[in-house]
């Protein structure tokens, strides 16, 4: 009755889930990133797990959301981008698309694009 008013505390201390069971889905979900700071104890908090999982689609989805945008402004910028360029962009870091996020004003070819990410 408690979880309906919004007191989570039992559920946060009674939901575990198998360690290697939170592996797997982070492997079927492509989300490695979640797996590198578990703790080894057998069991993990099942709300921490579904924290850390959240965690994971928020940054992707932010990453995401920087690679259209930059696309959209080198559209805008360039006239048009290659699907050479799109790729690139697509598999480029954050910390590259930060770069170029900042140098975004001095670009005047694809070829700067490409010498900022590479």
């Amino acid at each position: 009755m408690d979880m309906y008013k919004g007191n989570y505390d039992k559920l946060h201390r009674r939901t575990k889930m198998n360690r290697n069971n939170f592996i797997y889905a982070a492997i079927i979900t492509g989300n490695l990133d979640l797996i590198k700071d578990l703790p080894e104890r057998d069991e993990i908090d099942m709300c921490e797990g579904m924290e850390r999982m959240a965690e994971g689609f928020r940054s992707e989805g932010k990453l995401e959301e920087k690679r259209n945008t930059l696309k959209e402004q080198l559209v805008i910028k360039l006239g048009a981008i290659s699907s050479r360029l799109e790729e690139q962009l697509t598999n480029a870091s954050l910390e590259k698309l930060n770069v170029l996020t900042r140098n975004i004003f001095d670009i005047t070819s694809e070829e700067d694009v490409l010498r900022i990410i590479h």
